[in-house]
Parts: C-alpha cells; sequence; structure tokens
C-alpha cells in the first residue's frame, strides 16, 4: 500500500481548499482533528477500520457516531468520501498535512526545539524572534530537554532540522574522521 503521506495529500488538498473557500478552516482543522484522533484509537482501528465483514459506508458511518456532534455534514460527506475509496486509516496523515496547509496560508510555523538544558523565557523569545525573521512566519514554540545533547540545540521546523547540538557536531567530526 502506498504510503500514509503520499495517500493523505490529495485528500487534505481538497479539504483545504474548500474549507479555505468557505473561510471555515478553524472549524475544519478541529473537526479533522477529532476525525484523527478517533481513528488512531486502538479499539476503533481493530474493531471498526480493520474489520473486513464492514463496508466503507459502514465504517465511515461509525466513526461519524463515535464523533457526534463534533462533526458536520459537509466534513461527515468528506469523511464518507474518504472512506468510499478505503482510505479510512489515513485520516491522522490527512489531518496532519491539513494542518501544515493550514499553517502555511497563515505564514505560521510550529519550532520544536530540543535542547540539553531547559531554557528561559529569554532564550525561547530571541530564538523565536531571529526564526521569525529568518523564516517571514508568525513562530510557536515548543521546547524539550533531553540531556543526551551535551550542549546546544536541535530545531525542527516543518521538513527543516538544525543540529546545533555538541552531540550533533561530535558525530559529524566522527564520520569526517572516518572517512
Amino acid at each position: 500500500m502506498a504510503e500514509m503521506s503520499t495517500v493523505a495529500r490529495p485528500y487534505a488538498k481538497a479539504a483545504f481548499e474548500y474549507a479555505l473557500g468557505k473561510k471555515a478552516l478553524d472549524d475544519w482543522s478541529g473537526m479533522l482533528a477529532t476525525l484523527a484522533q478517533v481513528a488512531q484509537d486502538g479499539d476503533v482501528r481493530e474493531r471498526v477500520l480493520s474489520n473486513p465483514q464492514l463496508t466503507s459506508t459502514q465504517k465511515a458511518d461509525l466513526l461519524l457516531d463515535l464523533c457526534g456532534d463534533a462533526v458536520n455534514d459537509e466534513v461527515g460527506n468528506f469523511l464518507r468520501q474518504v472512506g468510499s475509496k478505503g482510505r479510512l486509516a489515513a485520516l491522522p496523515a490527512i489531518a496532519e498535512k491539513f494542518e501544515l496547509l493550514k499553517a502555511q496560508q497563515e505564514k505560521r510555523m510550529d519550532v520544536n526545539i530540543v535542547s540539553a538544558f531547559a531554557l528561559d523565557d529569554a532564550q525561547q523569545e530571541t530564538l523565536a524572534s531571529a526564526l521569525a525573521k529568518r523564516l517571514n512566519r508568525e513562530i510557536s514554540i515548543t521546547t524539550q530537554v533531553d540531556s543526551t545533547l551535551l550542549g546546544g540545540v536541535i530545531l525542527r521546523a516543518g521538513d527543516t532540522v538544525i543540529d546545533g547540538s555538541v552531540r550533533g557536531r561530535l558525530n559529524r567530526l566522527h564520520e569526517a574522521l572516518s572517512a
């Protein structure tokens, strides 16, 4: 089967363009997130999505029932369309791709910073400001601490990874000396 990311891309793009046209990006974002969360549940995957005795329509209807009023009719129709193509397992990837398109539209970027030590607010603000200027985007930062880095930080912004950690530098030095 094709990779989920590849499968999800056209569905996420179609949902995004529809939601953008209806000026309902936030609503769709929330509803797709709900669907993705339900679809990721182990019992739902096992009993509904992987059940060969259920038709695609039945699977979609069961997902909608589980979501209740959290999903409107338009998103329900979208879900049925995804289900009719046998792609319900891709819902988490569809929601993820939708969020990337939404962030791109809003000129916003989520950046994950992994550091050897906890960053204080001033350091986070300095990094956010520098990244916002460099990427021409509004930056939202989440931080993690990983003491195995020894020092420095690793920045993950979308597909871009900047490894400024001591561990990363030592690994690159090791590779250079081993070649």
